[in-house]
């Protein structure tokens, strides 16, 4: 098996483990967390539930076609995590693939995804989101760097 592959698979399980850890921790504490609690100034954690997708988008459509819908982009990612041979790039798939799975679980579980992190500004508070999100953000954003960031790591070996 290709390193690549298996710093992907890594990647994705160290992801969905954070995500799922995180929900449980938050799901347990619920009652403490429904009405928020500060962290900082500009960060809260907030016991919600979120049907939808990000910013609340598609909220009440069919929890089982999110599902789907996710499980089906996970497949590709995954043909493209195998098909890569940038570590970079294996990595950042990786993230997104555990980072969306683990919100499919929460989807199947609970018709809907744990979200907790309130990050704001003021009055103006971004959409609440989970270390699901987190990871799928990062993994992207990995990805737009993977070519340069893999260069480099070539240059060096």
């Amino acid at each position: 098996m290709k390193r690549s592959l298996v710093q992907g698979i890594i990647a994705a399980g160290t992801a969905f483990a954070a995500d799922q850890a995180t929900k449980a921790a938050v799901v347990a504490n619920a009652t403490a967390l429904s009405s928020g609690i500060p962290v900082f100034p500009g960060f809260n954690l907030i016991y919600l539930r979120n049907d939808g997708v990000s910013f609340g988008l598609l909220g009440g459509a069919p929890w089982w076609s999110l599902v789907v819908l996710a499980l089906a982009v996970c497949v590709w990612l995954a043909l493209m995590m195998a098909r890569t041979t940038c570590r970079v790039e294996a990595l950042a798939y990786g993230a997104i693939i555990g980072g969306a799975l683990g919100n499919v679980l929460d989807r199947i579980r609970h018709r809907a995804v744990t979200d907790f992190l309130d990050v704001y500004i003021g009055s103006t508070h971004w959409p609440v989101f989970n270390m699901a999100d987190v990871f799928v953000f990062a993994g992207v954003c990995l990805l737009l760097v993977a070519p340069w960031l893999d260069a480099k790591l070539q240059t060096r070996s």
